[in-house]
Order: C-alpha cells, then structure tokens, then sequence
C-alpha cells in the first residue's frame, strides 16, 4: 500500500472530473474503489469532501488515502472486447477528423460503464483509436436504451472545448420519438422542473427522476429547471405521433419526464411510460401493440455546434435505428419528411 499523498494538480490537468485525473495517475484503480474513497472522506479536494464527479482545476491540492500496488487491487469487471465488438463500434461511426469522432450509438449499448455494465462505448473506445496513441474521450452521455449522435474527442483540449460548448448551451441536439396520443399545441415547450425520486431496490435502484411544477421548482429540495422544446410532426389518428424534441436544458431522463408528465409517453418507455398496456390514445400505457416494438422509441437525430478546431458550424445526422426504422414504415412515415429544423419558428 502507498501512504498517504496529497497532489497539486498541475498545469493542464485542470477543468476535468476527478476520477478521471486520478484514473490517469493510477489506471490500476477501480471506479467503485474512488466513489468509496469520496463517500468514507478519505479523498478530499483542498481539505474538502467531494465526489468521484467533482471537478477539479490547476493548483487545487488533492489529498489522495493509501493505495494497493498495482496488481493488489481488486480490479472493475473489464469490458468484453472482441474482434466482433471492435467491428460493430466502428460500423457506428457516422463521421470522424483529426480531432472529432461522431457516433450513431445503437440501442441498448451503455455509454460508460456502471452497476454490472462490463459493454459499453467507453470500453468499446478502444477499437476508434484509428492510428492515435490514445482512445477517444466521451464529452457527453446517451442513455442506454436511446439511440442515436455520440461525439467523442480525439484529444483532450478537444474534449475540455466540446464539454464546454456542451454545458453552455451551445450545441443543438433535435431528438426524435413516438410518443403515444397526439400532443396539443402541435408546436410548444415543456417547463417542469425534475428532481431525483429514489428507486425501489435496496441499492436505489430504478432511481427515476420527478416532474416538478414551475411554480414549485424554488421550494423543491434539490429540484431543477428543465426546459424541452417539441414539435409535432406527423399522427396517426389519435393514436400515436412523431415528435421532435430539443432540450434546451440537459437533465437525466429529461424529454422521457416531460413527454410522459404533459401525458404523451415515449413508445416502449417501461421507466416513465405507466403501465405496459397498449395505448388507446388516452394518454396511458407506453406500447402501442400489434407489430410496433416495444423498444423506446427516442433517438438523437441529430446534433450542430461550431467545430472546437476549424470554428466552422458543422451537423452531424443519425439515421434511425432499426425498430424504430421498421415502426415508421409500418406507420408509412420517411425520415425525409420531416424539416432539418422544426423549431425553426421558436428560436
């Protein structure tokens, strides 16, 4: 075991979560031994307690508990990586250059690694190497069963510029989903706020995220302001219909909340969709029935900021995944008939 060390962190190594500048100082160490470190106290920033996702920046002084050598320690589950799985990461490739790669991610596949997730892109990140030294970095998430625009940074300083443009607001993401019902008006945003609902296992699990009235977001502990713009493309009857979404903010779960709470579930949402019974168009049950999937229908279409390099604006399109694919043909919907912009009146 090492003893007790403190690190200042030094010149470019600021603006980054904490586990992931530990995890580079010491690649042996898992990630349930950090999130264990921060929850006993024994991993603290500036004499502070912090968290495995605390952010930390040049100069702060990181006081770091005694450490197994390299070899002593009970390694994280590793991610399962063959020549298959190298094959399928790299055919999700939609557009890549020297410092961006943009995936369309395929439903089901984790982003990062969690509780029993050993397959996921990050681990999978290894096969995109294409010729560089190091694998690409993840600048934002994806939840597992939404398909769809990826990016991950080829470099670091284009990881830090993309997370940046990320967390300001600067980058648009237009999602794409079928909801059941037909929301009214056809073209309008959603204002609740979401705060964290604990889950029903004994470990938190099925953690699920509460809509919050606008005019109780001040007075809900820990709630915050969500903000989703949608627009109605097409419906079949009553039914069911094709929306558009943007989120304007970027909280968990946030166009699944909103979709369900103003009454329209996302198709194949168990999480937020009530009941598993099909929809009769009366807002309730998330699965339409007959031939239509009961995979969630949310994809992220797709995702335009300013390039962190050329500081040209460039989009990146995702074409939609195979149920869903198969679900607007059964409907008799193209993905060309929808505008690239549909909020093009809103903003």
């Amino acid at each position: 075991m090492s003893r007790v060390q403190t690190i200042t962190v030094g010149p470019g190594d600021g603006d980054q979560r904490l586990d992931r500048w530990l995890k580079r100082l010491f690649p042996h160490v898992a990630q349930t031994r950090i999130e264990k470190m921060c929850r006993k106290g024994e991993l603290r920033i500036d004499g502070g307690r912090c968290k495995a996702s605390s952010r930390i920046e040049t100069g702060m002084q990181v006081r770091i508990p005694p450490l197994p050598e390299p070899g002593q320690v009970e390694s994280a589950p590793k991610p399962s990586f063959n020549e298959k799985d190298a094959e399928m990461i790299r055919d999700c490739v939609l557009w890549k250059d020297d410092h961006i790669i943009a995936l369309n991610k395929p439903p089901g596949l984790a982003t990062q690694g969690g509780s029993g997730q050993t397959r996921h892109v990050d681990g999978l990140s290894e096969a995109l190497t294409f010729g560089m030294d190091e694998k690409p970095r993840l600048v934002h998430r994806l939840d597992k069963d939404t398909s769809g625009v990826l990016l991950l940074a080829r470099t670091r300083a284009v990881a830090k510029s993309l997370t940046e443009a990320i967390r300001h607001r600067e980058a648009r993401k237009i999602y794409w989903a079928l909801v059941a019902g037909v929301p009214t008006p056809y073209l309008g945003e959603i204002k609740y706020g979401l705060v964290k609902a604990p889950g029903h296992g004994k470990g938190g699990e099925a953690e699920k995220m509460r809509c919050v009235h606008p005019k109780d977001i001040a007075t809900t502990e820990g709630a915050k302001r969500a903000h989703t713009l949608y627009a109605t493309l097409y419906r079949v009857a009553g039914r069911a219909s094709w929306v558009a979404m943007e989120p304007i903010t970027g909280r968990t779960h946030q166009l699944r909340a909103h979709m369900a709470e103003i009454g329209h579930p996302i198709i194949g949402d168990g999480k937020y969709g009530g009941s598993g019974q099909e929809n009769l168009g009366d807002g309730w049950g998330a699965q339409l029935g007959g031939i239509i999937s009961k995979k969630l229908h949310l994809h992220a279409r797709s995702l335009t900021l300013l390039h962190p390099v050329t500081k040209k604006p460039f989009t990146v399109t995702a074409p939609l995944p195979e149920h869903m694919k198969q679900s607007w043909d059964t409907l008799g919907w193209e993905e060309d008939f929808a505008d690239d912009d549909p909020f093009e009146a809103l903003h």
